[in-house]
């Protein structure tokens, strides 16, 4: 018995990875089917699913399928996943919101920054002793800015899946997805400025105003000229594609076109993929069919990236680092909370925005996560390091949780789920 349990696990242990992609879209289908029997958001199904199937359950996705051979179904989810969020930023459909999805996006991101540096920067010398009198300056605010420019990241991924599974529709849902969409594009920005000043104060050098612009900027314009690039190309090409079903085909290659170009010239695949989305949206012919064909795919993606995701995640970082990650995991609801209520006031908003909307925009996962992986180039040699990138995942864990449900909460509290709900 013991000889046969050892050859099935090394057998699995040896397939190739085809044989867990099919597994995991199966396990996922089936996580999420019961979540939905749950009355709960199917990308919650996804999640739990891939926790009790990865490395830290019962090890049928093992450690180096997930953070190694199966990357790049990341990269095509997430590129998929933004081309769809920038497809929704139809112009003649948020032109009366411009100014609220401006200001909102503004303040909410800058509120998850400011509580969760300001709180984090007073909290990390409880988890990590130093003797160095200027260690408040030097390490402790470097490093919490980093983990609150990190912070002010939104999930596209699951708030998307939530809208589609559940139908929302209204005003409402225009204005949370036209923020989700801008919200990654500030983000990466404020992490870009936040990298230069960290890293500075780290050495202890003097700022460099000039490399701080310069980063920030290549950063976004060239990803911007990359998506509208693509999307110009598409304008052109989309006569020579008469058959609707050929059009998927087309549309994959040019997100994985985006997405390559993307990585290969270290910029956001993300912010690439969202420009191609709003550009073809709004400036190419017959753009409803592309859009179309992508929709039917989105359940299988939405399945197989958060089953993904969620194997991504381990239990055993609660141990590590369970009360930083609570700590980050407060400050960023209360700075996300606090900002949304702020910039819907600002911007005249209505009641129904000014409550509920900040409880849609507390998803994260995706982006946070490889932005504390990325921050390993600069904190990496840091001690205090492990800590810290155990209390963002853990956070993460906790966030993609809880979250979801406040997110279906918050739709269905603004009269735009157009299913029959019981809580």
């Amino acid at each position: 018995m013991l000889v046969t349990t050892l050859n099935v696990t090394t057998l699995l242990h040896e397939a190739h990875p085809l044989f867990y992609i099919g597994l995991l879209l199966l396990c996922g289908y089936a996580g999420g089917e019961l979540a939905h029997l749950c009355k709960s958001p199917r990308v919650s199904g996804y999640l739990v699913t891939g926790i009790l199937f990865g490395p830290s359950g019962i090890g049928l996705f093992h450690s180096h399928l997930v953070h190694q051979e199966l990357n790049i179904i990341i990269h095509i989810d997430l590129g998929i996943v933004a081309f769809s969020i920038g497809g929704s930023l139809e112009l003649k459909k948020i032109t009366s919101l411009g100014r609220q999805i401006t200001w909102i996006t503004i303040s909410q991101t800058l509120g998850a920054l400011l509580v969760t540096t300001t709180i984090l920067t007073f909290s990390l010398p409880l988890f990590y002793q130093t003797s160095d009198i200027n260690s408040l300056r030097h390490l402790f605010f470097p490093v919490a800015l980093m983990v609150g420019a990190m912070s002010a990241a939104t999930a596209p991924a699951t708030i998307l899946a939530i809208i589609h599974e559940y139908r929302a529709r209204g005003p409402f849902t225009s204005t949370l997805l036209g923020i989700v969409a801008l919200d990654d594009g500030f983000t990466i920005v404020l992490y870009a400025v936040a990298t230069t000043i960290s890293g500075t104060l780290l050495h202890q050098e003097k700022l460099n105003w000039q490399k701080l612009l310069s980063s920030s900027a290549y950063t976004i314009l060239m990803a911007l000229a990359i998506g509208v690039l693509l999307a110009i190309i598409i304008r052109w090409l989309i006569r020579l594609v008469p058959r609707s079903g050929a059009m998927l085909g087309v549309m994959l290659g040019f997100i994985f076109l985006g997405s390559g170009l993307a990585l290969t010239l270290k910029v956001s695949p993300l912010l690439v993929n969202m420009m191609l989305g709003f550009a073809v949206v709004n400036w190419v012919e017959h753009h409803h069919d592309f859009f179309i064909q992508i929709e039917n795919l989105e359940e299988a993606i939405f399945g197989i990236f958060f089953t993904l995701a969620g194997a991504h995640l381990d239990f055993g970082v609660l141990q590590t680092a369970g009360s930083l990650a609570l700590i980050i995991m407060i400050s960023r609801f209360i700075g996300k909370l606090l900002g949304s209520w702020f910039g819907a006031t600002l911007s005249r908003a209505s009641l129904v925005t000014r409550r509920y909307l900040g409880l849609a925009l507390l998803p994260k996962a995706g982006i946070t996560v490889g932005l504390i992986l990325e921050a390993k180039d600069i904190l990496g040699e840091l001690p205090i390091f492990p800590i810290v990138l155990s209390g963002v995942l853990g956070s993460v864990l906790i966030n993609e949780l809880l979250a979801p449900l406040l997110t279906r909460f918050a739709l269905q509290r603004a009269g735009e789920i157009k299913k029959t709900l019981k809580i």
